[in-house]
């Protein structure tokens, strides 16, 4: 009544803008989308598993034309500035608005694109609303998330990654993939790329040296048993930085005498539980590993795996606020080193 009397005869009309759809973009499970590409890395070399990242996505672009890469104004530092170099055209420079990011990815996905986003791990939390939705609206695509963990060394708490693994593992039907060095990196993008719904990779800023093969393989959903003997006395479980800690670890504790399994649990989820009951029952000792808070992350997981099984299980985890230091005194500092590691072994028989 306030407003009096209303003229309701305007009308308009909407113009539907044009329909651009990628034909058979999205993937199926199981159904491989590219032919292998030979990945070439001098054995030993150092390479950041974020700069295998930037190499991957050039490698496989010609494969993929529905390839689309977004990040959030550090392409510098996730290496997404490899494929901008090479494919300026299907780059997009979302800046310091990461929920607009994973917005604009997920409109992408579901209008036939395949996107690949990319920016910190600690940025992600951001966006976590637009992440579940984007979950929810069946979008495929590939999160990375690189300076994860507190082996960034001295840029300090605010820009380290520890709680990323949580929020994606937490997401329903999502895939978590954490690579220790350059050629498993290039090998779980492409698998990635081959994965439906969201997938997130832990990448890494520390340089790492290359351990495998482009003969090897890694499939989703399963681990890489890289060091095992008859007569170990644990299992210790890893990914990322803290693979190498391990290998370091068990090569000092087999001089002494004391013999160990590594487990490079590159797929954290899915997880290999088949191979990690069978060590769990033939070792009766599990040490996990991260470079993560304990809530959500690794050694959760894998306490879910062996839970009701007669094994002792210690976990390793960033426990303490994270101070700025060069990434190996932080890992020291958070009990996650080599030294750490090969402690909590020695500590089994008095526990």
């Amino acid at each position: 009544q306030e407003l009096g009397s209303v003229d309701e005869t305007p009308r308009g009309a909407l113009s539907m803008p044009q329909k651009a759809q990628t034909k058979n973009s999205q993937p199926k499970a199981g159904q491989p989308l590219i032919e292998k590409i030979k990945i070439n890395y001098p054995k030993n070399a150092l390479v950041a598993t974020r700069k295998a990242y930037g190499n991957a996505l050039v490698r496989l672009a010609p494969a993929f034309p529905e390839l689309v890469v977004l990040d959030a104004e550090v392409s510098n530092s996730t290496f997404a500035e490899t494929f901008q170099k090479a494919y300026p055209e299907r780059f997009f420079e979302m800046f310091i608005a990461e929920q607009n990011m994973v917005g604009v990815a997920c409109g992408m996905a579901l209008r036939g694109k395949r996107p690949c986003i990319s920016t910190f791990a600690a940025f992600l939390t951001r966006a976590y609303d637009q992440i579940r939705m984007a979950n929810y609206s069946h979008a495929s695509m590939v999160v990375v998330g690189s300076h994860a963990g507190v082996s960034i060394g001295e840029d300090g708490v605010s820009q380290m990654g520890l709680e990323d693994i949580a929020l994606f593992r937490s997401l329903l039907h999502s895939t978590v993939l954490y690579p220790s060095d350059a050629v498993q990196t290039e090998k779980l993008v492409e698998a990635a790329l081959n994965q439906h719904g969201i997938v997130y990779i832990r990448t890494t800023r520390k340089d790492t040296p290359i351990m495998y093969q482009d003969s090897d393989e890694f499939p989703i959903g399963k681990a890489k048993v890289i060091v095992s003997h008859p007569d170990d006395i644990a299992t210790i479980i890893a990914a990322g930085i803290t693979v190498h800690e391990a290998l370091s670890a068990a090569k000092e504790l087999e001089k002494e005498g004391i013999r160990v399994r590594v487990i490079d649990v590159y797929s954290v989820k899915p997880i290999d539980e088949e191979t990690i009951r069978a060590s769990a029952q033939e070792t009766k000792n599990i040490i996990t590993v991260e470079d993560h808070y304990a809530e959500g992350g690794i050694g959760e997981a894998v306490a879910g795996v062996v839970s009701g099984m007669p094994v002792k299980l210690i976990r390793c985890s960033v426990q303490k606020e994270p101070r700025s230091g060069k990434p190996n005194e932080l890992l020291d500092y958070e009990g996650i080193s080599k030294n750490a590691i090969q402690q909590a072994v020695k500590n089994i028989g008095s526990m």
